[in-house]
């Protein structure tokens, strides 16, 4: 299903921020929120992997239910696994298009990468 990217900054990722390494951020930078109707219509309930794709790649993400979520749109903390999926042009501004994006959303069974993975991914280095 197409849905509407946004990002942005959480209490839980930022307490962790410091520690990115760890599970406990990869647990909270690795949440896509969604509406609970929407978690519905994709047949997926709070903790199912759901496979974020954009043109600037793909992720795989732990769903979470979020009423303050509106219907249509994904919310990812942003992060190593956002900008997994978001473009690196800036249309000359010097920052990216972190805001309503267009993102294809769907089930799957493949696992959440570690932050670690993400890097190698990418051609970096494992921190």
């Amino acid at each position: 299903m197409k849905f509407v990217l946004n990002t942005g900054r959480t209490v839980p990722q930022g307490t962790s921020v410091e520690h990115k390494g760890s599970d406990t951020y990869r647990t909270v930078a690795s949440a896509g929120f969604l509406n609970p109707i929407d978690m519905m219509l994709l047949g997926i309930e709070d903790g199912d992997r759901i496979r974020l794709t954009t043109p600037a790649g793909h992720i795989v993400l732990t769903s979470r239910p979020a009423e303050g979520v509106v219907r249509g749109e994904v919310f990812v903390a942003i992060g190593p696994y956002a900008n997994h999926i978001i473009s690196s042009e800036t249309h000359g501004t010097g920052m990216p298009d972190f805001k309503s994006q267009s993102v294809d959303v769907e089930p799957t069974g493949e696992p959440v990468k570690s932050v670690g993975e993400l890097m190698e991914a990418i051609g970096g280095l494992r921190f």
